[in-house]
């Protein structure tokens, strides 16, 4: 089975982000990366179909130099090869942005299946996976939990709202993004960082005109606004005048 792996670099969960003088994104100057944890997980599950079934598996990437630092990092997890697309405004682009930037890359390739992350930890699209699928022309399934691969084709476990899961049928080649929590994460042994340093990294391009369909207009921490108001007259009545208030608010029912 062949396996393509979309993973992003993101900035570290416990960075104390700071936007840029433009205000058009983070300054990611004195930012430390990580892979993405559902990019992770979506990575860790790509290797087990691998161990069961046989095949490579190939991660992908859209981004600026930097972002090699992940390839290798996954490439020392266990993947056999890595695509790169550089580019240096890609950080903060939209989810069609680099759907199509990873769909130009990987189409070639022929793909059996592309696993993604459910949606990345600095902007939350969770959307870059189906368009990818669509651009593709290949069917898709979003929230898995559980992947049952078969000959020709695929049974897969949704998460839907309330604690109800879904299986799904669907045959190859397919797109899924995974659930954070779908297996447990393996790290990358000193053999593996070894290993990693003589395996392939394909160095793509964007495809010419392609360009971004949303832009950040301005990004900016959280406001907050700090009001008290007295509320006079009798103690009764300020008191009815309180809960009336509080239940406006929906703070009680």
């Amino acid at each position: 089975m062949k396996i393509a792996v979309c993973i992003k670099q993101v900035p570290t969960r416990d960075w104390q982000p700071r936007v840029n003088d433009a205000r058009s994104w983070i300054r990611d100057a004195d930012v430390t990366f990580e892979m993405n944890e559902p990019d992770a997980y979506a990575l860790e599950e790509g290797l087990r179909l691998k161990e069961k079934h046989g095949g490579e598996v190939v991660v992908c990437s859209v981004g600026p130099e930097r972002v090699a630092q992940v390839l290798r990092e996954a490439l020392a997890r266990g993947a056999d090869r890595a695509i790169h697309v550089e580019d240096a405004a890609a950080a903060a682009a939209d989810a069609f942005y680099i759907a199509d930037a990873l769909a130009a890359a990987v189409r070639d390739e022929q793909f059996d299946l592309i696993l993604t992350g459910l949606q990345s930890d600095d902007q939350g699209f969770a959307q870059t996976g189906v368009v990818l699928a669509e651009r593709l022309g290949h069917c898709h399934a979003t929230i898995i939990m559980e992947v049952d691969a078969s000959s020709g084709g695929l049974r897969v476990k949704r998460e839907l709202e309330g604690g109800w899961f879904q299986w799904v049928s669907m045959p190859l080649p397919a797109v899924l993004t995974i659930q954070s929590g779908i297996n447990q994460l393996r790290y990358a042994t000193l053999k593996g960082i070894m290993a990693a340093k003589k395996k392939e990294i394909r160095r793509a391009a964007v495809p010419a005109g392609l360009v971004a369909r949303q832009t950040i207009a301005a990004l900016y921490a959280p406001e907050k606004a700090k009001r008290t108001e007295l509320i006079p007259g009798p103690t009764a009545d300020a008191a009815r005048t309180l809960v009336a208030r509080l239940r406006d608010a929906r703070v009680i029912s």
